[in-house]
């Protein structure tokens, strides 16, 4: 897309494009590029996973080559959240250029962790919060809060010579978030007020009507779950879910049982969380595998990675008898506690078949 800015009188104001990379009209590997006349700021750098017919491939990421080409011209990285299609490709892409990466305090937590087994150094890194603004060349970027499956979500806009272009980034209007945060509706109005030249929006579930469930709706069927259970709670979810990790471990909590938790990605996020103020777990909450024997099957909550039935996944294991230290029982309570993405709803099927047949 390209947008052409004049003066009344007629003169150019400069041209703005907007170049998909990835992420339009597909799930996964978004990145797109915000170009004011010859300065270029990528928003998003992520992956997405193979369809079944692309035997022996592990991720796909976006076509970065007109990026490389012109990586002299390229003024910095913008990252609306955590997730791995939108940061998943990150630390290739900046093996190949050099400008400042700007995300919020979680997010350059996670991107650390990527950028830490790619051997790429972190000093691009920039944290900013939702409410700021940062000139980038001759564009004035500013970040929205908003709700997401992640904490520290924002939508982002440009101020150009021409007008203001918004993109929401990945969002939900929650009226009670787990963490308190309500999305900014005030801003997207003074934006609309002001009038806004072209608005790129999140569309993921757009054709199922009605409005997306709170996540804090979610803890009470949890712990009602938990408070049934007469053996160990095996809880699957995805591992950047913060406020659901946080939902589940108050349930633990409240029936006195322990957590394990499973997963190299969820390992990961878990302690990132902890460690920037994300998630409030009380000490000696959570246990390492190797003392779970010590527990009775009553007093322990496996949280695990495998809820899109990822075949490497901690549940996935479970369920084909293959994890290295987890067997799974018939007093065991197994929660999926997700929806399938897209895609990914016979993956998930064939977990759930391997486990009634357990």
């Amino acid at each position: 897309m390209e947008l052409v800015g004049r003066t009344p009188n007629g003169a150019n104001k400069g041209k703005f494009q907007i170049i998909p990379l990835g992420g339009l009209g597909e799930i996964g590997k978004n990145m797109t590029i915000f170009q004011y006349e010859d300065e270029i700021i990528v928003l998003d750098s992520g992956l997405a996973f193979p369809s079944e017919d692309m035997l022996g491939v592990d991720i796909v990421i976006p076509d970065m080559s007109y990026i490389i080409e012109n990586k002299d011209r390229v003024k910095a990285v913008v990252i609306t959240h955590g997730h791995e299609d939108h940061i998943g490709s990150l630390a290739y892409l900046m093996k190949e250029i050099n400008c400042p990466v700007y995300a919020t305090n979680l997010v350059c937590g996670l991107i650390e962790g990527k950028f830490k087994e790619h051997k790429v150094s972190p000093k691009c890194l920039r944290t900013i919060a939702a409410g700021d603004e940062v000139q980038i060349g001759s564009v004035n970027v500013g970040f929205i809060q908003t709700n997401h499956s992640i904490p520290d979500s924002c939508a982002v806009y440009f101020d150009t010579p021409i007008g203001t272009v918004l993109h929401t980034g990945d969002f939900k209007i929650d009226q009670t978030p787990v963490d308190g945060r309500l999305m900014d509706m005030h801003k997207f109005a003074e934006l609309g007020n002001k009038g806004v030249l072209a608005l790129m929006s999140d569309s993921t579930n757009v054709e199922k009507p009605g409005t997306t469930g709170s996540e804090s709706s979610v803890g009470p069927a949890i712990k009602q779950a938990v408070g049934e259970a007469k053996g160990r709670v095996v809880l699957a979810t995805f591992a950047s879910n913060v406020s659901r990790i946080q939902q589940a471990v108050d349930a633990a909590v409240m029936f006195n049982r322990k957590v394990v938790v499973m997963g190299r990605s969820m390992v990961n996020v878990t302690e990132i969380a902890q460690e920037r103020g994300y998630l409030n777990i009380p000490p000696n909450t959570i246990i390492d595998v190797d003392v779970m024997h010590n527990y009775t099957d009553d007093q322990i909550m496996i949280l695990t990675t495998g809820s899109q039935g990822e075949p490497m996944a901690g549940l996935s294991r479970m369920a084909t008898s293959n994890h290295r230290t987890v067997e799974l029982a018939p007093n065991d309570t197994v929660i999926i506690s997700a929806t399938p993405i897209p895609g990914n709803e016979g993956a998930v099927g064939r977990t759930i078949d391997n486990l009634l047949r357990l």
